[in-house]
């Protein structure tokens, strides 16, 4: 156990069961009055995402994104509407996946792949790959949840980075969105097979003469093998 470890408790929000339940409630609510559910870290952290990949990025529209813990699938369906073409999201929950799935069918768009997928599991992994690598995942909270699970051991975040990296291109990017870590925990997390390649400003605040922020929005770059 690390001294990350120690300091951290386990949670209910780092339980399948949980988000089961809740997407089994937001998919019941958006079929009796189609409120999509929650936007997970609020709409404000969201579209900082989608500015940063349609106006920083430099990405064509072509490239292949992965929603990792895609949950409504809204980011999805944004990035559609902002013209990305290839577009993947997976989550470990049905639920989610049937959520998602019914928003985006709704919404007129039906060439986002969504698919049921545990991103510690070797095997999803395969499948995943089966289809090539991707130049940009997201992770809008998946790493906190599993920062949550009740074994909250670092070899779990250690097989989510290594995972991750195996599904990314060269150069691929990973977008990873926090309020469980600060900027250096995460450098210090990834740092075996990532570098900083940007970080995206989020709202600050001061209390007690300290700066701080409530969520930290890094983006990361694949290491290169004579880098590792």
């Amino acid at each position: 156990m690390t001294e990350d470890d120690a300091d951290f408790q386990s949670s209910i929000l780092g339980t399948q069961q949980y988000w089961d339940d809740a997407y089994n409630r937001e998919l019941k609510a958006y079929e009796d009055v189609g409120d999509v559910g929650e936007i997970w870290f609020g709409e404000e952290v969201q579209e900082r995402l989608i500015r940063w990949l349609t106006e920083k990025s430099q990405l064509p529209p072509t490239a292949r994104l992965l929603d990792i813990g895609c949950g409504n699938g809204m980011l999805l369906v944004e990035l559609r509407r902002e013209g990305f073409t290839d577009l993947t999201g997976v989550d470990y929950s049905e639920g989610a996946v049937t959520l998602s799935k019914s928003i985006a069918q709704k919404e007129g768009i039906t060439d986002i792949k969504i698919k049921t997928c545990d991103i510690l599991s070797s095997e999803s992994i395969a499948d995943l790959c089966r289809s090539g690598s991707f130049d940009v995942c997201v992770d809008k909270g998946t790493y906190d949840a599993i920062s949550l699970r009740d074994t909250h051991l670092s070899s779990d975040r250690v097989r989510y980075r290594q995972n991750v990296r195996s599904l990314l291109t060269e150069g691929g990017l990973l977008m990873v969105t926090s309020c469980n870590w600060t900027r250096d925990q995460l450098l210090q997390h990834f740092h075996e097979d990532f570098e900083l390649f940007n970080e995206i400003p989020a709202p600050k605040y001061t209390f007690g003469g300290k700066t701080g922020q409530t969520v930290t929005n890094l983006v990361l770059k694949t290491r290169t093998a004579a880098q590792m």
